[in-house]
């Protein structure tokens, strides 16, 4: 019968394992746990020492030391531990030996044959093992690896042969002496001393994976980051990017606060495509919680030119947008101030004529009036937007127009619900604006206006399940809506573009903003249909159309609600499975053409996805668009096994017949390294940006961080 062993002093294997800084600020406080002692015989020999055989097993805290002997020396301190051994400290650290020579706290000693693995990937093989001052283990003639070691002999992808490897338990670090990095066994590097963080270590400083870069406008080039950790809460890393055309220096630092976080980066450039000229790019962001639930958010992004973004393989922006905002949302009241800045990328636009500066605030009430019932809100809105431009407008063109506007809006709706099943929904409201107008000849200084508005909706809500337990439903809406927009006229600067879809469907006015504001009589029609299958297909459909008592000019030609009746909406959704899913909106004329559609396919599985869009827009000089624009792109990756994934982009002009922007990517990784390759190409070209084909190239050896490797798929030595 086994026998079990309290001992408080004999095995104290925390020690062995557990990170010093831990024994250090609590030694003094927490007590010693105690240590349990299981095995097939315990007995006291007649020299008085203490032997446990015969499935030894020894318990304290997290941490389980298995072996087939110790023997306890009371007169030395020391314990005499016979193999196999293996040490589990909460499966963070294992150590196997086939034989120990250790003191009683377990903080000095020999252990023979021993391997030290760390969260079951990376692997420290050796001849002898040692135990320093309970802080740091030495490994001899060591071989380091995170691949699967095969019995019969074959070597590992990778390893590191080493005369002696140190590990610091307090730093958890790895520090190697006469060290050899070897592919199958053949030495491609050597390092007299190098030093790298242990698997536990979360945030270390050193070298990051480097990556190779090769672009047709920049050659080949490599890029090295080091990772400076400056506290447990910032941190800083440079990557220099060399290549024979470019000199590179980028940066970021993060740093978290107790209520928020900050996030720079950027770069300092010297290259042949601008000899001569400094170049570069700084994006910053954060984000802070301040008291009273308010929250404060930045975002600040500048460029040195308008190519270098592409040039460097960045974020594909054309046009940068830089702001401060301060938000505060509660249940009935929400509170948003923001000033922006634009600064435009697009050959299209001169800097000087956009509203460059901008300023919004935007502060809304809600009332559950008792008297009348109901829900309503007070709105008040004040915005202005300035361009850098001095020049008087005196047409069509913007030039250096700027404004300021004031609006306050007052709105009521109530619902009632008839036993018929027929919901009815009246809504009543009125809107004042004051403008504030500059370097426009065409208008007045100043502008005021007043928008009285109502609406009636109708709607019967209808539902029906079938036998087999299928669900649809069917919802037809009817809106008689009425708005009289009087005053003084006013430029429709930031209503520019507008977009017919669902969400406005049944809006009094569909500008994208209150500087513009539909004027008349209206009546809208709608069905809503959706349908839920037990087998868990769904499908979704809107249609919905708009007629006017008056047709309204400021519409253009392609946003469907030109003219007297609009075009039709029509939308819909079907999703086959939790995995594919298939959207698509579209706009239908009076002649039953198509003046905008768009399609989208989205599937997601285990082992890929795949998204793709289709969209077709008529001409619309009034947009911009002298020609039809037809284009299609997807981006997808599959699995192809455990180990390979594929992954590709496309972005294609049908209209032009060839292809905007491809890529393709293809990448492997198994428990002990990841390799990764990728090919893009941009082919189109505008004034500053050039067509260029950009190849990358990342190889990284698995084991020395906490998330790296496949844990899905591990070679087997049958098939390596």
């Amino acid at each position: 019968m086994r026998r079990t062993l309290l001992l408080s002093v004999l095995l104290p294997w925390l020690g062995l394992t557990v990170p010093v800084q831990a024994q250090d600020t609590n030694a003094a406080d927490a007590p010693r746990q105690p240590a349990m002692l299981v095995a097939d015989r315990v007995f006291i020999a007649p020299d008085r020492t203490l032997v446990a055989s015969g499935h030894v097993e020894a318990f304290q805290g997290d941490v389980r030391l298995k072996a087939q002997k110790i023997t306890y020396d009371q007169s030395s301190g020391t314990l005499e531990i016979e193999g196999p051994i293996r040490i589990d400290q909460g499966g963070e650290i294992v150590i196997l030996a086939n034989a120990a020579e250790m003191d009683r706290d377990l903080r000095n000693g020999l252990l023979s044959s021993a391997r030290m693995v760390f969260q079951q990937q990376l692997q420290l093989a050796s001849l002898q093992m040692t135990r320093v001052s309970g802080r740091y283990t030495q490994l001899y003639k060591t071989a380091v690896t995170s691949c699967h070691v095969c019995e019969d002999g074959s070597p590992p992808l990778w390893q590191i042969r080493a005369e002696r490897v140190t590990h610091d338990q307090l730093e958890r670090q790895l520090y190697f002496e006469n060290a050899q990095l070897r592919v199958l066994d053949v030495p491609v590097f050597y390092f007299p001393g190098i030093r790298l963080p242990d698997p536990t270590l979360k945030r270390a400083t050193g070298f990051l994976i480097p990556s190779l870069r090769t672009t047709s406008n920049l050659g080949s080039g490599v890029k090295v980051p080091y990772f400076f950790r400056l506290g447990d809460h910032r941190d800083l890393t440079l990557s220099p990017y060399v290549s024979r055309k470019t000199r590179t220096l980028e940066a970021r630092y993060r740093q978290a606060f107790r209520t928020g976080t900050i996030t720079f980066e950027g770069a300092h450039t010297r290259d042949d495509l601008q000899p001569g000229d400094s170049r570069g790019y700084f994006f910053g962001t954060g984000s802070f919680d301040l008291p009273h639930d308010v929250r404060l958010g930045f975002d600040v992004k500048t460029v040195s030119d308008d190519a270098y973004l592409a040039d460097y393989g960045l974020d594909d922006l054309d046009r940068l947008r830089s702001d401060l905002t301060l938000t505060k949302a509660q249940r009935d009241m929400m509170f948003r101030a923001g000033l922006y800045h634009y600064k435009t990328l697009r050959d299209s636009e001169q800097q000087e004529f956009i509203p460059s500066a901008v300023a919004d605030l935007t502060f809304q009430r809600r009332y559950f009036p008792q008297n009348i019932g109901g829900e309503m809100r007070l709105t008040l809105e004040a915005h202005g937007h300035r361009r850098q431009s001095d020049q008087t407008s005196t047409g069509a063109l913007p030039l250096g127009r700027d404004i300021a506007r004031v609006t306050a809006d007052i709105d009521w709706r109530r619902q009632w619900h008839f036993a018929s099943g027929l919901v009815a929904e009246w809504q009543a409201g009125a809107a004042t604006d004051a403008f504030s107008i500059y370097n426009d000849a065409k208008f007045d200084n100043t502008a005021t206006r007043l928008t009285p508005r109502s609406a009636l909706t109708l709607r019967l809500p209808m539902s029906k399940v079938s036998a087999t337990g299928n669900r649809s439903y069917l919802e037809p809406i009817v809106q008689l809506g009425w708005s009289d927009v009087t005053g003084d006229a006013v430029p429709g600067d930031e209503s520019g573009f507008v977009e017919f879809d669902q969400g406005n469907l049944l809006a009094l006015s569909r500008f994208p903003a209150v500087d513009a504001r539909e004027d008349g009589l209206t009546l809208v029609y709608g069905v809503n249909w959706a349908h839920y299958a037990v087998n868990g297909w769904q499908a979704f459909a809107t249609v919905g159309q708009i007629f006017r008592q008056d047709a309204d000019t400021r519409f253009t030609k392609s946003s469907g609600l030109g003219g007297t009746t609009s075009d039709i909406l029509m939308a819909g959704q079907l999703k086959l499975s939790q995995d594919l899913s298939l959207t698509t909106r579209g706009l239908l004329n009076g002649s039953l053409n198509f003046s905008k559609a768009e399609f989208r396919g989205d599937w997601r599985h285990e082992k890929g996805s795949l998204s793709g869009t289709y969209l077709w827009l008529g001409t619309d000089p009034a947009e911009g668009r002298s020609e039809e624009t037809s284009e299609m792109w997807f981006d997808g990756s599959y699995e192809i096994s455990p180990a390979w994934r594929a992954s590709a982009n496309l972005r294609y002009d049908i209209s032009d017949a060839q292809a905007t922007r491809a890529g393709i990517g293809l990448a492997y990784s198994n428990e002990c390294v990841t390799v990764d390759v990728s090919l893009n190409r941009r082919y189109t070209s505008t004034t500053s940006v050039e067509p260029s084909t950009d190849f990358g190239f990342t190889i990284a050896l698995n084991g020395f961080s906490v998330n790296s490797g496949n844990k899905k798929y591990r070679r087997s030595c049958s098939n390596t």
